[in-house]
């Protein structure tokens, strides 16, 4: 039988547990996919300590690339044979995963599965902030937080692509030279982040921050947006931000405070393909790079999950059956 990571109670990464499990057939709507990787993202973190609870028990992940196996009565855009990439399908740390059809995208050919499964999740995050949230314009000034993560580095390159000057937060001399690397203007560390940006922008703040630290950072992010500017609140990786007074928004120079989501900027299968396809085309380009910064074997799920909290990563993480 396939092999999964099933979390049975929820706790720390010592709760990840390899057991097999029957796959069976597809559903009418559903393509049975063999698993060429799937990607390790900190919300799987999220479920298996229970901040986002989850029915017990529950296969971790949620996204991933695989060769379609089998296919459901009713599915006529993929074929067994063909490569899909899919994020926010749950049970995605499998050998093999039933995939809703309407969540799976094809992977071109001029790029590989393992980068399919790395751009997925955080690469759709990434296009969604620059895309949607708060459309990047050039001449902006962007913060982006913890930019030599997986969301980090694809940001700064988007950001960049649309004519932005980026800054962004590290935590190491290692991670500067990767946020360097892929573009960002001014990399600083996280003590007394928003007087640099202050002082870079002479005196007028950034015209939106992307946050995905959460509890450690939002002060700092407050104080470093202009006035009427926005800071999105996309992740927790520090924990999560205290209840908000409004009044703070108003005294910060009337700022958009916005707490997006992945699943409601892939509200429609036009939207999936839109930002994957934008996506797929940089790589294929070449214009946007993905680094992935580690890959584990199923069995190694839990230290996956050990090395991604203790900060000790740099792009994106992997399992690989």
């Amino acid at each position: 039988m396939p092999r999964v990571v099933r979390v049975t109670r929820t706790g720390g990464p010592e709760v990840l547990e390899l057991a097999e499990e029957p796959a069976g057939g597809p559903g009418d709507a559903e393509l049975l996919v063999d698993t060429d990787a799937a990607g390790v993202n900190f919300i799987d973190t999220y479920h298996r300590s229970g901040a986002y609870p989850l029915d017990l028990p529950f296969v971790a992940g949620m996204e991933g690339a695989g060769t379609v196996r089998a296919v459901g009565g009713e599915v006529s855009a993929f074929a067994p044979g063909d490569r899909v990439a899919w994020a926010g399908v749950q049970g995605s740390y499998a050998e093999r995963v039933r995939v809703p059809a309407a969540e799976a995208v094809p992977i071109p050919d001029a790029v590989d599965s393992r980068t399919a499964a790395a751009l997925m999740l955080q690469g759709m995050t990434a296009h969604y902030l620059v895309a949607s949230v708060h459309p990047v314009s050039a001449g902006e000034t962007v913060l982006v937080h913890a930019g030599a993560g997986g969301v980090g580095l694809l940001l700064i390159q988007l950001a960049k692509a649309r004519g932005a000057t980026v800054v962004t937060t590290v935590s190491t001399p290692d991670k500067e030279r990767l946020a360097t690397r892929a573009g960002a203007d001014l990399v600083v560390g996280y003590p007394d982040f928003g007087s640099r940006v202050r002082t870079l922008t002479g005196g007028a703040g950034a015209d939106v921050v992307y946050d995905g630290v959460g509890r450690a950072t939002f002060d700092g992010s407050l104080a470093a947006v202009r006035r009427r500017g926005t800071v999105a609140l996309f992740g927790a990786a520090s924990g999560p931000v205290e209840p908000v007074d409004p009044q703070r928004l108003n005294s910060a120079g009337s700022v958009f405070l916005t707490r997006p989501k992945l699943a409601d900027y892939l509200a429609t299968r036009d939207e999936l393909e839109w930002r994957a396809g934008e996506l797929f085309d940089a790589v294929a380009r070449g214009a946007v790079t993905v680094r992935i910064g580690g890959t584990y074997a199923l069995s190694d799920a839990a230290r996956a999950h050990e090395d991604l909290e203790g900060r000790r990563t740099t792009g994106k993480l992997l399992l690989v059956p």
